[in-house]
């Protein structure tokens, strides 16, 4: 039985994608940092949960067992 090449590419793509959306909500911490503590409070939670639904976490893991997007 031969390893799946998918699964170590996944999850490079993965720490990619965290690492991207890091850097974007970092970029904005000049803005952010100005704002009331309980509102950056507020958009650090947000964008901490977001990045759940903005990036396809459950295809790109069931790619990574299957071969399938479905």
């Amino acid at each position: 039985m031969t390893p799946s090449w998918r699964k170590p590419v996944g999850m490079l793509i993965i720490l990619a994608l965290i690492g991207a959306w890091v850097v974007l909500v970092a970029s904005l911490s000049g803005v952010v940092g100005q704002w009331h503590a309980l509102l950056q409070l507020a958009f650090y939670l947000v964008t901490g949960i977001a990045w759940l639904w903005l990036l396809p976490m459950r295809r790109m893991l069931q790619w990574m067992e299957t071969g399938r997007w479905r």
